[in-house]
């Protein structure tokens, strides 16, 4: 139990019911359910085989297969065991999403959509502080029902978190929930000192990424108690904001409200990928940057709006690319122009062609990256007889652009490709039938 002294940190803090529920092993579960198999039982990878993973990378592995073979969420193609039992599936994006709308879908029977926060394709937030005494005894009995209507429904195990904050939540379910036999587990702010305090893995924590980690440990900081009583002046001076957020973590606070609207200030649409080899040829890299010009600038048009900064990012082969910390951008090619407002793919092309050919220094790429921020809507206004004509400055829309995106929008990305995407190296044609970089399984939409 907290003490008198640390009780009088929670007492101004709000006290919800919040639900982290997991759709346990996800992608793995569900292609054992759809082939007839227990998800908590049956061996099974989903795997995928793109050129850019050198073979391929487990996207999901059931719990059987991580207990019995050791095989991770990123172990690599090559080292997967070769077992008679283990079933490889291939990955099929689609259908995951199909299956998340489901289960989302049933937990808005117990809460409206503003307390309802879908996090991730497995994961998701609920708020049923003012929902559950309208369905249980206890946030606990109906996190259970929760569970048991999912799988009756849809065949899935539901891992759940409950908390009195949202990271709360968070730490109950990846820290005991994950592994608890009923799949739950219930934190209270006066659990902190007991549950949470000692952790000392510091990768077991939402949040904390290894170099993070690494600085924690040198500075003394061997566990999350040790975390929650360090000096947060001096965190937020070492560490900033994340120094703030760190040391609310260790305390269990977070004063996130999933009801709040969020309004984005700085909205950008960008599009990245790892390339299948090491690019070193100047056109087979102007392709790629060309194609991926034509399909953010599309994105601009199905959303009515212009950009007026455009960037572009080069990941050079020497750089590893570590899966477990986000990219550094700072550490590759990456320049930024300002631009007239446009959406046109003639005109991306021509400024990210531009940003290549004049800061390429020839290193080989493997990673390449387009992003149009600073958004603005189409400037379109109904015409009259007695207007003064349109700027000759002011943009117009291009008929090719319109009728590739009608083409594109009623049979789909590869339905027409321009004739670059024909050249060697290039991707757009491949990648067509991606979802988040992986097979989306066209079977299922």
């Amino acid at each position: 139990m907290v003490s008198n002294r640390w009780q009088k940190i929670y007492e101004e803090e709000a006290r919800r019911v919040i639900f982290l529920i997991d759709s346990k092993s996800f992608y793995a579960s569900v292609e054992c359910v759809e082939r007839g198999l227990n998800p908590l039982k049956a061996m099974l990878v989903v795997m995928s085989h793109q050129e850019n993973l050198k073979g391929g990378l487990v996207l999901a592995s059931s719990p059987m297969a991580k207990k019995r073979l050791g095989i991770s969420n990123v172990t690599r193609q090559k080292d997967v065991p070769d077992d008679p039992n283990l079933v490889k599936a291939e990955p099929r994006m689609n259908l995951y999403i199909k299956k998340n709308l489901e289960i989302n879908a049933i937990y808005q029977r117990y809460v409206d959509e503003a307390h309802l926060l879908p996090y991730s394709i497995d994961e998701s937030i609920l708020d049923v502080t003012d929902f559950w005494r309208l369905f249980a005894d206890s946030p606990k009995e109906l996190a259970e029902m929760i569970q048991k209507q999912v799988l009756k429904e849809t065949g899935i195990y539901l891992s759940v978190g409950i908390g009195d904050s949202p990271v709360l939540a968070k730490l109950a379910l990846d820290l005991e929930g994950k592994k608890a036999r009923h799949l739950l587990a219930e934190w209270h702010y006066e659990d902190v000192p007991e549950k949470l305090w000692p952790v000392t893995d510091f990768s077991s924590v939402w949040s904390i990424g290894r170099k993070t980690a690494q600085k924690l440990k040198g500075w003394g900081i061997d566990s999350l108690g040790d975390l929650a009583r360090y000096n947060p002046y001096v965190l937020k001076q070492k560490l900033g904001i994340v120094g703030e957020q760190l040391y609310a973590l260790a305390w269990g606070i977070d004063r996130s409200d999933l009801a709040e609207e969020v309004q984005v200030k700085n909205k950008s649409y960008g599009n990245s990928q790892v390339l299948p080899y090491n690019y070193r040829n100047r056109e087979e890299i102007r392709v790629v940057i060309l194609e991926m010009a034509d399909q953010v600038a599309a994105r601009l048009r199905a959303h009515g709006v212009q950009a007026a900064l455009v960037s572009l990012y080069l990941g050079y082969a020497e750089q590893k690319i570590d899966f477990d910390e986000r990219h550094d951008r700072s550490t590759g090619l990456h320049k930024t122009v300002r631009i007239e407002p446009s959406n046109k793919t003639k005109t991306m092309m021509a400024v990210l062609e531009g940003l290549f050919n004049r800061y390429w220094d020839g290193r080989p790429v493997r990673h390449v990256g387009v992003t149009m921020a600073d958004l603005g809507t189409e400037r379109i206004r109904p015409l009259s007889l007695f207007d003064e004509p349109a700027d000759e400055k002011e943009e117009k829309q291009d008929p090719v652009d319109q009728v590739v995106d009608q083409l594109r929008q009623r049979f789909g990305a590869a339905a027409i490709v321009r004739s670059l995407s024909l050249e060697h190296g290039a991707r757009a044609i491949e990648r067509a039938g991606l979802v988040g970089g992986h097979n989306g399984g066209n079977a299922y939409e």
